[in-house]
């Protein structure tokens, strides 16, 4: 077994590109793993932290015309994007999709997608035996139970694929607070969809900025 550790294990913006699978209003619709409206945060958080990284990003649905468009979440963060619609249901035989990640020349590939145990399952499983980096964003993905979501997260754990959730990732990225050029937009997307975090990082930035009460002279 080959494990994953080491700095270089680490992933980079500048060596990342993103696949985002099927999130539509079909397989939302029989989302039982997660909160659906959970994954539809989470997603379109992925989303916009890869966009602060200027991380490339495939947007990619099955068969639309039945299944739905791509969450509006996904295409506001992506204006005018092509959504690459396909009828294999594993993405990674899709040769328009495949070329588009290997323009971007890059090697950690990161997936997230509806459903977890079919959509993620077969393209993150190809595409690990075939020499990528594959990482799943489990949190921005979902299955039609939870045992279905969480087996497939183990078979593919087995065949080599890293498991990472959307702010994980996001802080991996980042790295460093130094990085002024990414922190503020960072920041800006954790704000509005982490949930307790972004609410206890408006809650510090108060106290910073809220005047330290002082003692009247003679007082106690």
């Amino acid at each position: 077994m080959n494990f994953r550790n080491g700095l270089n294990s680490l992933l980079r913006p500048e060596d990342s590109v993103l696949v985002l699978i099927d999130h539509q209003p079909y397989q939302l619709a029989n989302l039982n793993s997660h909160d659906p409206q959970a994954v539809v945060n989470n997603t379109t958080a992925l989303a916009k932290a890869a966009k602060v990284f200027n991380v490339p990003t495939i947007l990619t649905s099955v068969v639309a015309g039945r299944g739905g468009l791509l969450f509006k979440h996904l295409t506001d963060v992506f204006p005018g994007q092509e959504v690459i619609d396909r009828t294999f249901i594993n993405t990674w035989q899709d040769e328009k999709v495949v070329e588009r990640v290997k323009a971007t020349g890059r090697k950690q590939l990161i997936i997230a997608g509806l459903w977890t145990e079919i959509c993620v399952a077969m393209p993150a499983i190809q595409a690990a035996g075939e020499g990528w980096d594959v990482t799943v964003i489990t949190d921005a993905s979902g299955g039609t139970s939870v045992e279905a979501h969480e087996v497939s997260v183990q078979r593919m754990i087995a065949a080599g694929c890293n498991m990472m959730t959307w702010l994980a990732l996001a802080a991996e990225w980042q790295r460093d607070w130094a990085r002024e050029d990414t922190a503020g937009a960072l920041t800006d997307v954790i704000i509005q969809h982490a949930g307790g975090s972004g609410i206890a990082y408006l809650w510090e930035q108060q106290l910073l900025n809220t005047p330290v009460p002082t003692t009247p002279s003679g007082g106690h």
